[in-house]
C-alpha cells in the first residue's frame, strides 16, 4: 500500500538564503580578483563585489527550496537539481545524525555498507541553523522505524 503523500524535508528559507549568499560571495570574490588585474580601484570594484551576491542569494533561495528528502512507503528519496536517489527500506540499516564539518546532518546507512547523506534536514551555525532539527530528526527516525518494521502505528 502506497502513502497518500510522502513526508518531505527541505532546507529552511534561511538555510537556502545562506547557501546562495555564500555561493554568490565566492563568485563576487572571483570577479573582484579579475577586476583588480584589469582595472584600478573604484566604482567598478564595488559593482563587481555586490553584483553576484544578490543574484546568488535569489538563486540559492530557489534552488535550495527545490532540494530535500522525501520519505514514503518505497523508501528514502533525496531530491536535488543535480542528482537524486532512492534507498528502498529493505536496504536501509540505520539512520543517524552525525557531525560533518560544521554541520549536523542525517546519514542513512545501507546494507551494502555505503552511507548516503540526506539533503535535508541539517543544522549548523549562522544561516545553516535549523531550530526544528531535533524534531525533524525524531520524525525521520520514527518514520524510518515504522516503514522498516511494518507500517505506521495507529
Amino acid at each position: 500500500m502506497e502513502d497518500a503523500s510522502p513526508a518531505t524535508f527541505r532546507p529552511t528559507c534561511r538555510q537556502a538564503l545562506g547557501r546562495g549568499l555564500y555561493l554568490g560571495s565566492l563568485v563576487a570574490l572571483g570577479v573582484v580578483l579579475i577586476t583588480m588585474v584589469l582595472a584600478p580601484p573604484g566604482p567598478l570594484w564595488v559593482a563587481a563585489l555586490a553584483g553576484p551576491v544578490v543574484p546568488g542569494a535569489l538563486i540559492g533561495l530557489l534552488v535550495g527550496r527545490m532540494t530535500g528528502t522525501q520519505i514514503s512507503a518505497r523508501g528514502i528519496r533525496t531530491v536535488s537539481i543535480f542528482h537524486g536517489g532512492v534507498a528502498p527500506w529493505n536496504e536501509v540499516v540505520d539512520l543517524r545524525a552525525e557531525r560533518r564539518g560544521g554541520r549536523t546532518v542525517v546519514s542513512v546507512y545501507l546494507d551494502s555498507g555505503a552511507s548516503v547523506q540526506l539533503q535535508a534536514p541539517y543544522s549548523g551555525g549562522l544561516f545553516a541553523a535549523d531550530p526544528g532539527f531535533e524534531g525533524k530528526m525524531i520524525t525521520l527516525s520514527h518514520l524510518s522505524r515504522s516503514h522498516r518494521f511494518g507500517g505506521l502505528p495507529g
